[in-house]
């Protein structure tokens, strides 16, 4: 009666906000980026336009990727149900009693958010996301929806998903990650404006990646040794490309 009652309310709200069915997340038009290699399998150059995104499978990620991500983002990520409904009650009397902006988005939230709905901020569009949220988490698995994620995720400038995110600041792939470079990466998608470490405020990146360790070691996931040996490892960055 449960699922009866869920797909009919679905089909309503569907018809009434005109929203774009969660099935199109597995078949993605966003363009890829084309990669060109010499005969010995060196990689020369990347080539595309707006969105530099190549796809990675979420069991070729390092742990330490996904445990920071899930820390940073949404530590309920694998018992919510697409949304969390007491980060939206907290943002919400938040937002409203100090007028200050706070999120309550969870990692379903924003793939949906990145994948098939425009950036706007209004509550109409918040309500659209909260359903398609719901949706893609009845109908996904937690790792379907997590693989998508990091294919699907900004990370800043034209880096979009953590296979160009990683290549872009640290020459690497992404299944080469290490703890420190992990807690970097994961903390940018929050605000990759905000958190670049080629922008005016590059102390913001380093600070938030520390707080993305501290959040790791409250979740059990690293030491406090672990924590301290991680952000004071030098993370030699990639100059800024013109």
């Amino acid at each position: 009666c449960l699922l009866i009652l869920f797909l009919y309310t679905s089909f309503i709200l569907t018809a009434a906000y005109q929203l774009p069915s969660p099935k199109r997340l597995v078949s993605s038009d966003q363009p890829l980026t084309t990669e060109f290699y010499d005969r010995t399998g060196k990689l020369l150059y990347r080539m595309y336009e707006g969105r530099n995104r190549s796809l990675v499978a979420l069991d070729e990620l390092p742990k330490y990727l996904i445990q920071a991500t899930i820390a940073s983002e949404d530590k309920n990520f694998y018992k919510n149900p697409g949304v969390d409904p007491i980060a939206i009650i907290r943002a919400a009397y938040h937002n409203l009693k100090d007028g200050r902006q706070e999120g309550a988005s969870t990692i379903t939230q924003q793939l949906i958010k990145n994948s098939l709905l425009t950036p706007e901020k209004t509550y109409t569009r918040k309500i659209k996301e909260i359903i398609l949220s719901l949706w893609a988490g009845a109908i996904y698995s937690k790792n379907d929806i997590l693989q998508m994620y990091f294919n699907e995720a900004p990370y800043g400038g034209p880096a979009w998903g953590i296979e160009a995110a990683s290549q872009t600041y640290f020459g690497k792939d992404a299944k080469d990650l290490n703890l420190a470079q992990s807690a970097f990466l994961a903390g940018l998608p929050a605000s990759p404006t905000q958190f670049s470490p080629y922008g005016t405020n590059a102390s913001l990146a380093k600070m938030r990646q520390v707080w993305v360790l501290q959040r790791m070691m409250e979740e059990g996931y690293i030491t406090p040794d672990q924590k301290a040996h991680a952000q004071v490892e030098e993370l030699n960055l990639n100059p800024a490309s013109n």
